[in-house]
């Protein structure tokens, strides 16, 4: 595994940063240099590896950075990563298993070879089949070394952009890295699989059966999964399932996840849903799961919701609670967006593909809005764009929005944490009711007994702060001119005088210009 420093990684990191600067930036050039091109880029990911190869996939997810040529090569990164060298093969078995590894059969050619491990086919003593994931040799030390490489970098980029975007890719790299730390660790995968199964087990998404004797940070050992994968439009064809069913359910189960449970499988590409024969899915790969707190969950299904009813102030609303807006956006310029946004999702009459490029072009000639994308919601992003590509691919004039939206509508009273019906809901809610009664009781207390403390909103704070920071980069400038003029005044250098006052007025204009 090469060195994480080596001259030419450091040299491919930085010409992969650059170019997802510039192309963020919309400029031709950066230092002298232009962007690599789309094909070019995907080579350096691959020869980067693990860590950049799931930066790209993240970042795949990005319309709002990259044009459809960019994305088309990203996307299609997840299944060409090479097994690893023979050497480190055995290297790496060993310290998985020892000396006496548990298997009757091991097939050393891999299933398939992905940046952080590869699975291979093997057998028990027992004669029970069994898929084995085995980390790649040295792979904790090289994401490690990745990550302190890009973020390294990226401070070299950082104050070029404007305060949305810098969120925006903040939250996807912050995102990314506590990620890929977990996923490193093939014994959290073991954790959230288990974790999973205990939560969804008892639905009809299957999952593999983990066998935790035989597991550990290098392997995990668990059922051997069949079926087609969910792309594979051929086999599924001739096997006669359904698209349109495999979606739904497809498309269920993530609402279930994301909305209704707040635990979800966070790394959804073709490679890890498989369709059995009898048209069931099996999910693949828990190395990144999510959970998603309470107020994300609400303001996603409020989202969605207030789009589908084109409630145009309940979705800004909505859009700032959630932080993919800035609470200082401008209401009448996001009003405008919203309907133009509406206008297009809501005509039954454009194909998928005339109303993405619609979409596009609405986005790009409101680019300027603060627009930001926080870390709860990259990977969400995610799985609605592998739903919208897959139905584009097998439903013609797919529509993600108006199709998705009627399951998610019938999905909003157990999301918002209603039951049944009615009573259920209204039995809940008076159970609740002494303890609303009891903080209603200490609220007033505090405020007769002067005692009431206030909790301001991320987006209030985040809007003070909007506000503030014109004003007080002018009286940073001002107090900077003053501190100039007294050193001026005591280091006494020619023409000291005219120089310290004309400093110090300067500064004291300034200050008094920022707070009249």
């Amino acid at each position: 595994m090469p060195s994480g420093f080596a001259p030419r990684r450091v040299w491919l990191a930085f010409r992969f940063l650059h170019t997802v600067f510039v192309l963020v930036r919309r400029k031709e050039r950066f230092l002298a240099l232009r962007p690599l091109p789309p094909r070019r880029l995907k080579e350096a990911i691959l020869t980067l590896g693990v860590s950049f190869i799931k930066l790209a996939q993240v970042l795949a997810t990005r319309a709002d950075f990259f044009t459809e040529d960019y994305l088309v090569e990203l996307r299609g990164i997840h299944d060409e990563v090479a097994p690893m060298p023979e050497s480190d093969f055995r290297t790496a078995f060993a310290r998985a298993f020892g000396a006496a590894p548990p298997f009757a059969a091991f097939e050393a050619q891999p299933l398939a070879s992905a940046s952080i491990g590869q699975v291979h086919e093997a057998y028990l003593a027992d004669g029970n089949k069994v898929a084995v994931k085995l980390r790649r040799l040295g792979v904790e030390r090289l994401v490690r070394a990745d990550l302190r490489l890009v973020r390294g970098m990226l401070s070299l980029f950082s104050p070029f952009f404007s305060r949305a975007t810098k969120n925006s890719v903040e939250a996807v790299l912050a995102e990314f890295s506590a990620m890929i730390v977990k996923e490193a660790d093939l014994s959290v995968e073991l954790a959230n699989l288990r974790k999973f199964t205990d939560a969804y087990g008892d639905g009809a998404v299957r999952f593999p059966a983990p066998v935790p004797e035989l597991s550990n940070a290098d392997a995990l050992v668990m059922s051997f999964e069949t079926g087609f994968r969910i792309d594979d439009k051929a086999g599924l064809a001739a096997a006669g399932i359904p698209f349109r069913k495999v979606l739904d359910d497809l498309i269920a189960f993530y609402i279930e996840q994301m909305l209704v449970r707040g635990y979800f499988h966070a790394d959804p590409h073709p490679g890890n849903i498989l369709v059995r024969p009898d048209g069931g899915i099996t999910l693949l790969d828990f190395g990144m799961v999510k959970r998603l707190p309470a107020d994300t969950r609400v303001a996603m299904i409020e989202v969605a919701k207030t789009a589908h009813d084109r409630d145009y102030e309940g979705f800004i609303v909505a859009c700032k609670r959630l932080g993919i807006v800035a609470a200082g956006a401008e209401p009448t310029e996001m009003m405008e967006f919203s309907e133009r946004m509406f206008d297009i999702f809501g005509d039954a009459s454009l194909s998928a593909a005339s109303m993405q490029a619609l979409a596009f072009s609405v986005l790009d000639s409101m680019k300027d809005l603060p627009f930001k994308v926080p870390q709860d919601v990259v990977y969400v992003m995610r799985a609605s764009t592998l739903i919208e590509g897959l139905g584009t691919t097998y439903i013609e004039n797919f529509n993600g929005v108006k199709d998705i939206l009627p399951l998610l509508r019938r999905n909003l009273a157990r999301a918002m944490g209603a039951e049944a019906g009615l009573f259920p809901t209204l039995r809940s809610e008076l159970t609740s009711l002494p303890l609303t009664l009891r903080r209603a009781k200490t609220v007033l207390t505090d405020l007769s007994e002067s005692n009431l403390r206030v909790k301001l909103s991320p987006e209030t704070l985040e809007y003070a702060g909007e506000r503030l920071r014109p004003y007080l980069r002018r009286v940073a400038l001002g107090i900077l001119l003053l501190a100039a003029a007294f050193l001026v005044a005591l280091t006494r250098p020619p023409h000291a005088v005219p120089i310290a006052w004309t400093l110090f007025a300067a500064g004291a204009v300034r200050i008094w210009l920022a707070l009249r």
